[in-house]
């Protein structure tokens, strides 16, 4: 693993413009349950669809008790390793954007630029009216929720609209202006670290091979294997919290001309 670390070190010193890509081994690292794993969130809380939200008031309410019960848990996480070595890698001047599948607002909890971080699946950071687009702090709503004896389905207090979590369901449209800014970023990086993704969940997971296609060359850290893996000019097996700030290490004594 030593030669992959310096590899991967000798690769974002010499790249011009770094993309990461972050899923969700990089949020399982600050205590949140990867949802689609065996015994996780999802197994207790079954996902609500998008259509089913939009037409069914029993849906609202499910949707709701799901995310009174489970934001708090992501609401009180910290960031962590992986978090604080992006935001070093962004002080190094290295880093143009992470793009990230993770609703949690940690990179921007870590210190990360908010202008640089492009959530593709939405933020739980706030809720969000259907109908006119106002946003609500999630917390301030969460108070009312758990002040409530029954589970309740907001509404806006502008328009009267349903509220929902500023986050994709299934089923929902990717948000066009985040996909949009990820794709140019991707088309024009040089190098792109992929931090605990597996890779599966489309359309987000076009991005590596998009990058790839363009001419950069790919970084991939995570527990386990991707189907990008052969693409990759260096793939290591690891904790994102663990490899990440030990080839960020790397990178600064390299700066220090320590080798």
């Amino acid at each position: 693993m030593d030669a992959s670390l310096e590899k991967a070190a000798d690769l974002i010193e010499k790249a011009r413009k770094i993309v990461a890509f972050t899923g969700a081994g990089v949020s399982t690292e600050s205590g949140i349950p990867d949802f689609r794993s065996p015994g996780g969130i999802w197994e207790k809380y079954q996902p609500v669809y998008y259509e089913d939200f939009l037409a069914s008031e029993a849906a609202r309410r499910e949707y709701w008790q799901r995310s009174r019960a489970t934001y708090p848990l992501i609401r009180d996480a910290r960031p962590n390793p992986t978090h604080l070595a992006l935001c070093e890698l962004e002080r190094m001047g290295k880093l143009a954007a992470i793009i990230t599948q993770n609703i949690d607002h940690l990179h921007h909890k870590a210190g990360s630029s908010p202008e640089k971080i492009i959530e593709i699946h939405g933020t739980v950071a706030h809720a969000l009216c259907l109908d006119c687009h106002k946003t609500y702090d999630r917390n301030v709503l969460q108070i009312e929720l758990e002040k409530a004896a029954e589970i309740v389905t907001p509404r806006c207090q502008s328009c009267g609209g349903l509220l929902k979590d500023a986050t994709i369901s299934f089923g929902q449209p990717m948000p066009v202006q985040a996909m949009s800014l990820a794709s140019q970023l991707t088309a024009t990086c040089d190098l792109m670290i992929l931090l605990g993704s597996s890779l599966v969940v489309f359309p987000a997971a076009y991005l590596p091979q998009q990058a790839c296609q363009a001419g950069a060359a790919l970084i991939i850290i995570n527990l386990a294997t991707t189907s990008f893996d052969d693409l990759a000019a260096v793939t290591i097996r690891a904790k994102t919290g663990k490899a990440l700030p030990q080839i960020v290490a790397q990178v600064r004594r390299q700066r220090e001309g320590c080798g």
